[in-house]
């Protein structure tokens, strides 16, 4: 997919989850909802797009919801990998 359209998608994400007051919480939905309806593909576009562009076109909510998460599966995903 195109990565312009998937930055053209997170953002109306983050534009529905811009009414929360709480910073947390909008970014959490945000990140739920990627991780909930995005192939894994299209999440990982957009992660090379944040890495290869610096997020360049998403909004600064959409931005440091999609680092954290990043960051957050990343993690995850190396420990799953470590022997016991």
């Amino acid at each position: 997919m195109d990565p312009q359209r998937l930055v053209h998608m997170a953002n109306q994400i983050g534009a529905f989850f811009q009414a929360e007051p709480d910073r947390a919480l909008a970014m959490e939905g945000i990140a739920g909802h990627l991780k909930r309806f995005w192939e894994p593909r299209m999440r990982a576009q957009l992660l090379a797009w944040l890495d290869e562009h610096r997020g360049e076109g998403l909004t600064e909510l959409v931005h440091e919801a999609v680092r954290a998460n990043a960051t957050s599966s990343r993690l995850d995903a190396a420990l799953r990998r470590q022997p016991d």
